[in-house]
C-alpha cells in the first residue's frame, strides 16, 4: 500500500483557530463573570481582552506541536531524544506564552493595579513558573488529541484503500472467470462445427461459423462490463441459441417466457449461456429425439429469478460432486463475487424427468 495514500492531512488552520477561540472566550467570560459576581473591581474590558489573547501563542504553536508529534511520536519510552524534543518544545512555548501574557498585563493593566508595576522579568518568571504544569498538560493534550484524530483518519483511509483494492481484485477475478467461459464455449462450438463438417452439412457449418463470429464480436464489445441489462443478456443468449438451432434443428424445442418489462434489470453478463449450455449438453444432446428447453424470468419481493428447464434425465444423487461442469461452477463463483450472500443458485430435479437451474439476484434496473 502506498504510504502517501494514508498520510494524515496537514493541520486545518480554521479548526485550530476556532477551537482556541472557543477556549479563550470560555476562559475570559467565566473569569470576568465569576469575579464580578464576587464583587471584585477590575478593568473588565481589559481583563477580558487579556485573557482572550493570552491563548494566542498556543493557537499559533498547535500546528508545530502536531507536526512534531507526527515526526517524533512519543508512544515509546525510547529513544530519549524524542521526549527531549517534545520537552524542549513545551518549555519554549511556555516561555513565549508567559512572555506574551506578561506583556499584555504590562500594557493593559487588566487587574487595575494602582501600585508601581512589577518588573517585567519578575512577572515573566512568575507566569512561567506558576503555569509550568498547565503548559505540560496543554502540550500533552494537543499531542493526544492529534494522535487520536490521526489514527481515525488513517483508519478511514486504510479502509477506503482496502475497499478499492478489494474492488479491483473482485473485478480481476470476474474478468478471469469470464475469460474462462468464453474459451469453454468456443471449444464446444468448434467441436459442433467439426461434427457438422464430418456429416457433410456444410451449409449448417457455415451458418454456425457466422453465428459464432457474431456472438464473439458482441461479447468482445461488452468485455468491460460485469453486469448488463437482461434485454442485452437475452440478445447474447439468442446468438447462442441460433448456433444450437443450427446444430440440432428440429431436435431442439425452445420456449422463452421473459417479460419485456424485465429487460432493464441488471444481471451478470453471460449468466444464462452456461445454464442453457448445461441444459443442451445433459438434457438434449444425449437423446436421439432431442428435447425441450424452457427459459423463464420473473420478479418477486425485490428479487429477479432466471430459470432454465430441460425435460431430459434427472440429476444423479451426487451430481454436485461428479457432474458440476466449468460453466455452472463458474456461474456460482461469479454470483458470489458480485452479490456476496444476496443470491440463490439451485439445480434440482423436476418430476419424473427434467432438471431446472435457477438463479435469484437482487432486482436492480440500469
Amino acid at each position: 500500500m502506498d504510504a502517501s495514500r494514508i498520510r494524515p492531512q496537514s493541520p486545518r488552520w480554521f479548526w485550530i483557530a476556532s477551537i482556541w477561540l472557543g477556549v479563550g472566550l470560555f476562559d475570559a467570560t467565566q473569569t470576568v463573570f465569576a469575579m464580578r459576581t464576587e464583587g471584585m473591581h477590575h478593568a473588565w474590558a481589559n481583563l477580558f481582552v487579556t485573557l482572550l489573547l493570552s491563548w494566542l501563542p498556543w493557537a499559533l504553536a498547535t500546528p508545530l506541536v502536531i507536526r512534531l508529534g507526527r515526526q517524533y511520536p512519543p508512544v515509546r519510552l525510547r529513544p530519549f531524544s524524542t521526549w527531549l524534543r517534545h520537552l524542549t518544545a513545551c518549555v519554549t512555548i511556555g516561555v513565549v506564552s508567559a512572555a506574551w501574557t506578561s506583556w499584555l498585563e504590562e500594557l493593559l493593566n487588566p487587574w487595575a493595579k494602582s501600585l508601581a508595576p512589577e518588573r517585567f522579568a519578575d512577572l515573566w518568571f512568575d507566569k512561567f513558573y506558576n503555569g509550568l504544569l498547565s503548559f505540560l498538560i496543554l502540550y500533552a493534550s494537543i499531542l493526544a488529541i492529534s494522535y487520536v484524530l490521526d489514527s481515525q483518519e488513517r483508519l478511514v483511509l486504510q479502509q477506503t484503500e482496502t475497499a478499492r483494492l478489494n474492488e479491483q481484485l473482485s473485478k480481476a477475478q470476474l474478468n478471469a472467470l469470464r475469460r474462462q467461459i468464453e474459451p469453454h464455449f468456443l471449444f464446444n462450438t468448434l467441436n459442433a462445427i467439426a461434427g457438422l463438417v464430418r456429416e457433410r452439412r456444410n451449409d449448417a457449418a457455415v451458418s454456425m461459423i457466422a453465428e459464432l463470429s457474431d456472438f464473439l464480436r458482441q461479447v468482445l464489445e461488452d468485455s468491460h462490463r460485469q453486469q448488463v441489462p437482461l434485454g442485452e443478456e437475452m440478445e447474447f443468449l439468442q446468438k447462442y441459441l441460433d448456433i444450437q438451432q443450427v446444430r440440432f434443428a428440429e431436435r431442439l424445442q425452445l420456449t422463452v417466457d421473459v417479460p419485456k418489462e424485465l429487460y432493464l434489470a441488471q444481471v451478470p453478463c453471460l449468466i444464462l449461456q452456461p445454464m442453457v449450455e448445461n441444459a443442451v449438453k445433459h438434457g438434449i444432446a444425449k437423446r436421439a429425439q432431442g428435447g425441450a428447453i424452457r427459459i423463464t424470468a420473473f420478479q418477486s419481493n425485490g428479487m429477479l429469478t432466471l430459470s432454465v428447464y430441460n425435460d431430459g434425465p434427472n440429476l444423479p444423487a451426487d451430481w454436485d460432486k461428479t457432474h458440476s461442469g466449468i460453466g455452472i461452477s463458474n456461474a456460482r463463483t461469479r454470483l458470489q463475487s458480485l452479490y456476496g450472500d444476496a443470491f440463490e443458485f439451485s439445480m434440482r430435479n423436476q418430476g419424473p424427468g427434467g432438471v431446472e437451474v435457477s438463479v435469484t439476484v437482487p432486482f436492480r434496473e440500469g
